[in-house]
């Protein structure tokens, strides 16, 4: 098991490997790359400050209702199972917020061009030697 590397990302975590987290609490076994994403509907919107600015949301929330979130966006996230000893492995999403992705993987993991989106783009660019 080696630990992820805490510069740039070139590469993703194969599947079905495992690594130690950062500060070795508990290992992971990867079950692929995801992408994290922020639920609008989940916003407690209106606000109840008493002091109200220029511009507060509004109950019509227009645009799309999950959008990559921008805290992870340049790092990896991983759908994960997490190996603790003495308990069963649970899955969940696991950001490396160590790890920063190189331009053209985070272009690959959150791109918005319309290319993105075909079925052909499952795998990311290959890094340049």
């Amino acid at each position: 098991m080696t630990a992820p590397d805490t510069t740039t990302a070139e590469l993703l975590l194969q599947p079905d490997t495992e690594h130690p987290s950062p500060g070795g609490q508990y290992s992971y076994r990867v079950l692929g790359a995801c992408c994290r994403l922020f639920d609008r509907e989940e916003l407690p919107w209106p606000c109840c400050r008493l002091a109200w600015r220029s511009k507060e949301p509004s109950w019509r929330r227009i645009g799309r209702r999950l959008v990559p979130d921008l805290a992870a966006r340049r790092c990896p996230s991983y759908a994960v199972e997490l190996l603790q000893p003495g308990s069963r492995p649970t899955r969940t999403v696991l950001t490396l917020f160590a790890v920063r992705l190189s331009p053209a993987l985070q272009e690959w993991w959150y791109s918005k061009q319309p290319a993105s989106c075909d079925p052909a783009n499952h795998l990311p660019p290959l890094p340049i030697d």
